[in-house]
């Protein structure tokens, strides 16, 4: 145990150092770019130095002068051995549209944030999920216009690999890719409970190429298949405020791309209760008779993405698991909203496995796990609106003064094996 302990300490040492090597190469290459002038002949020289292609080393130098010239606080993070260019290249292409002084100011707040921050915060994914808020906060009158530039530059590209296969990539607006891929992965799955032998990664790229080439993919779509969230405050629905809203998965986006998601006639609504102390849903308008339904639809709306503090997955493709095991000796926990949290199959399944120790508090939305060899991260979820006012949460306490708030989402009943969590118009709670 203590030597596999000590290795994985290596493997940080290591993380650190290649974070420094990365810091001094960036910087060189600001240098360098800087006395040269001419970035074109330069990326042709260093292209044979680097072993690298040369749109890479173009990104590289690109990457560098951005970097050293407006967030040399990130920079000095990387000397500091907490972050590497892969990271960096995710912050920088959030940052990319703002002007010099935005980028700087984002730069600042970035480093202030994560002063005290747990180590998961500097993971490419979750930093760049932190920057795309603080580059609202910095600049949230450019929020929209970049938005409809960048969904205006949607595309399909193709790639070709090794071993005789492609990758087709299609850049989407975000709305439009997470409900293709709910699509394509509730086909895929309606497949695999018939009886298809193939795996879920193998149904979901056949019944992509059936549907592009026009074939029958053999199976229907499930209703809810292309279910999306948006997070959308009444007074930015009724175009009052333009005050952040949030798509499930994804993170903020503009109040007036919201606005356009709501109103398409594809839409389907549906209410949200939220607390305003604490900006969390609490309740969701529904006509349907299986509460069992509304609680794990409650639960995605609520934490958006599996609970490791790592991990992205979006709710609606995750497992509903009970904190408290439904079937516990000696009276197991209740199928409820604060009881329940979304977990990706793989990680479900890792919270059981020996030496892990995966916690997460569904009311106070916070996430503890410790690996088999002693490290202990965690992770507290965001809200999914910023809280208008300051409430004392309590565990068994009920939510008074909830405020109304809207979001798209599936009015059809989510069918249950168990027959005493049928027909029962109980609240949630």
């Amino acid at each position: 145990m203590d030597d596999v302990r000590d290795m994985i300490e290596r493997v940080r040492e290591l993380r650190a150092r290649r974070a420094q090597l990365d810091a001094e190469e960036l910087a060189l290459l600001a240098e360098i770019s800087a006395v040269v002038g001419d970035d074109r002949g330069l990326t042709e020289e260093l292209t044979p130095v680097l072993r690298v292609s040369t749109r890479e080393v173009e990104r590289r130098i690109d990457d560098a002068t951005s970097l050293t010239g407006r967030m040399p606080q990130l920079l000095g993070a990387m000397r500091a051995g907490e972050l590497e260019a892969c990271g960096v290249r995710r912050v920088l292409a959030v940052v990319d549209p703002l002007d010099d002084d935005a980028a700087r100011g984002v730069d600042a707040l970035l480093a202030e944030r994560l002063t005290n921050a747990p180590e998961t915060a500097w993971q490419p994914g979750n930093l760049a999920q932190r920057v795309r808020r603080l580059v609202e906060k910095v600049d949230p009158g450019g929020h929209t216009e970049r938005a409809r530039r960048a969904r205006a530059e949607r595309r399909i590209a193709l790639t070709p690999g090794e071993h005789a296969v492609s990758s087709l990539e299609a850049i989407l607006p975000a709305e439009v890719a997470a409900a293709c891929y709910s699509r394509v992965d509730g086909m895929a799955r309606s497949l695999r409970r018939g009886g298809d032998g193939r795996t879920l990664d193998q149904l979901r790229a056949d019944v992509t190429a059936d549907l592009l080439l026009g074939r029958d993919p053999g199976v229907a779509v499930p209703e809810a298949a292309a279910m999306v969230y948006v997070h959308v405050p009444v007074d930015a629905a009724l175009s009052i405020s333009d005050e952040r809203c949030e798509l499930d998965g994804y993170g903020p986006i503009p109040a007036p791309i919201a606005r356009e998601i709501m109103t398409s006639q594809h839409s389907i609504w549906r209410a949200v209760l939220c607390d305003p102390g604490t900006g969390e849903p609490v309740d969701l308008g529904r006509t349907r008779r299986r509460p069992s339904a509304v609680i794990r639809e409650l639960v995605r709306v609520r934490d958006r993405e599996c609970v490791m503090p790592w991990c992205h997955r979006p709710a609606r493709h995750c497992d509903h698991d009970h904190e408290k095991a439904w079937a516990a000796a000696g009276g197991g926990g209740s199928t409820s909203v604060a009881n329940g949290g979304p977990r990706c199959r793989r990680h479900h399944r890792l919270k059981d496995q020996p030496g892990w120790n995966a916690r997460y508090n569904p009311i106070h939305g916070t996430t503890r796990v410790t690996t088999p060899h002693g490290a202990t991260y965690t992770a507290h979820r965001q809200p999914v609106l910023t809280p208008t006012c300051t409430t004392p949460v309590h565990d068994d306490v009920p939510v008074r003064d909830a405020q109304a708030r809207r979001a798209p989402g599936r009015d059809s009943p989510t069918n249950t094996t168990d027959p005493e969590r049928q027909n029962n118009d109980s609240p949630p709670f």
